[in-house]
């Protein structure tokens, strides 16, 4: 196949969505597809297959917001795109902005099939103009990203199944949809089958929470519970991201005194070692379409507490119950980090829980069954071309 993939959103692996597109990219490169990269990533210029575009400026104030965060959006170049694009198979979307508009634009004027990932949620968008709460708000945001990309694609790749029915519920339609999880990397499988080693009794009770320091994302919540535990002395805490509510979620931290370390992970493995040395790992976000931190964590074999917030898809992650904590609740959530402390075999049990659902989540499999979804669109749309220039029959 020659497979386009737009990425509006591209560079350091920093985001879900960066992290899924690169895991693509290099799986159908490894299977000898011919791949073409259209990003505004002037890293990559000049490696073969890459396609640089303009950055999209959108004034002093958003600029800032998504520096903050750690994204650069592409501005569509045409002649850029129609290069990239001109004798492709297939065109694969990543995301639901103006670099795909334009893209959309010369495909269908050239007869190439689209397809398009599921990766940005109404409210990764809202929470940035502080709408996050605010559910007409999010349902424009997907009637616009339907009307703007979704509408046109031959197949729709959504990570999860709780997206999925989300976003179908919200446009009224049903969509021709693939419900296909971005995967953990086989490098966290690996670590997972190696011995673990014995826990340093004078160590700190340690949790670990990965995600970026943002709004949704509600590390604040796990700060705020450490802080009302009896135990708080003796707990160590991790956040690893990045993101523009870093300081306020240091000065948090601060004020409870709380032992907590802050900083992004470049060395995956590095990440993974620390994650399974933790003790427990905890996933605060309140809203998302499918958590790879928590996955990774679960193929670690992580006893894994994770926020039970109806807009985020993670909450069906979790082993059971026990597992899980009210959104907002600092004081739900002590109570059970507190039991988890007070009881290491149940952290040991739990462990052996969640390693169990480990083997669904193999990102080789996965990235197969996106291979197929692009195959599958190419022999769909030859389908479509040839029922419409067959002869009518008399």
């Amino acid at each position: 196949m020659r497979v386009t993939v737009i990425c509006d959103v591209f560079g350091e692996a920093n985001n879900g969505t960066v992290l899924a597109a690169k895991n693509l990219i290099t799986y159908l490169v490894e299977k000898g597809h011919t791949v073409r990269i259209v990003s505004p990533d002037k890293s990559t210029e000049g490696e073969e297959g890459y396609y640089v575009v303009p950055p999209l400026h959108l004034g002093f104030v958003l600029d800032k917001v998504l520096e903050m965060n750690g994204v650069q959006l592409a501005k569509a170049d045409k002649s850029i795109l129609r290069e990239a694009i001109a004798d492709s198979d297939v065109v694969h979307l990543l995301v639901p902005f103006p670099l795909s508009w334009a893209a959309i634009s010369i495909a269908r004027e050239l007869g190439i099939p689209m397809t398009a990932s599921f990766h940005c949620q109404a409210e990764n968008f809202t929470a940035h103009v502080g709408l996050m709460h605010v559910k007409m708000a999010n349902k424009l945001v997907y009637k616009f990203y339907n009307e703007k990309v979704y509408q046109y694609c031959t197949l729709i790749h959504y990570p999860t199944e709780f997206i999925r029915n989300d976003f179908e519920s919200t446009i009224k339609k049903t969509t021709p949809g693939r419900v296909i999880s971005n995967g953990v990397n086989d490098v966290f499988f690996e670590m997972a089958r190696e011995p673990r080693a014995p826990r340093d009794p004078n160590r700190k009770f340690t949790i670990i929470c990965v995600g970026r320091y943002s709004t949704e994302k509600a590390q604040q919540t796990l700060l705020r519970a450490v802080g009302l535990s009896r135990f708080k002395s003796s707990i160590r805490v991790i956040l690893a991201g990045l993101g523009p509510k870093e300081q306020k979620l240091r000065k948090l931290a601060e004020n409870r005194g709380l032992d907590c370390q802050f900083g992004f992970y470049e060395d995956r493995e590095e990440l993974a070692r620390e994650i399974r040395n933790a003790d427990l790992y905890v996933h605060t976000a309140v809203a998302e379409l499918e958590a790879i931190s928590c996955l990774e964590a679960i193929v670690l074999g992580s006893a894994a507490l994770i926020c039970n917030s109806e807009r985020s898809a993670t909450r069906f992650f979790a082993a059971d119950e026990r597992c899980l904590y009210e959104r907002a609740n600092p004081v739900d959530l002590r109570d059970k980090i507190d039991y988890f402390y007070m009881h290491p075999e149940e952290v040991e049990r739990y462990r052996k829980i969640y390693s169990e659902k480990a083997a669904a989540y193999s990102q080789s499999d996965c990235m197969r069954q996106m291979e197929i979804m692009l195959e599958d669109a190419i022999r769909i749309q030859a389908e479509r071309r040839n029922a419409e220039e067959a002869p009518a029959e008399n």
